[in-house]
């Protein structure tokens, strides 16, 4: 079985998100490492975008239309 390997910091948040932050959750460690995970594959997924734009150009309306067709749910079962 594989461990989990976690390591315990402290956080400085505004208090209106930590009682909004409890009202939602009783696991607010899960709640942050979950934000934090989709914020790391956001900011992975743009860093890669923009090394595509530099390498090829850029991103054609075409191109840009079609990502967020998929991206929204959008797009047909053609892909």
């Amino acid at each position: 079985m594989d461990k989990l390997f976690v390591t315990r910091i402290t956080v400085t948040l505004p208090t209106e998100q930590v009682e909004e932050l409890r009202r939602l959750t009783n696991d607010v460690s899960g709640f942050v490492a979950e934000a934090v995970a989709r914020q790391i594959q956001h900011q992975l997924l743009a860093d890669n975008l923009r090394r595509c734009r530099d390498e090829q150009g850029a991103f054609t309306a075409e191109e840009m239309s079609e990502a967020s067709a998929r991206t929204s749910g959008s797009a047909g079962s053609a892909g």
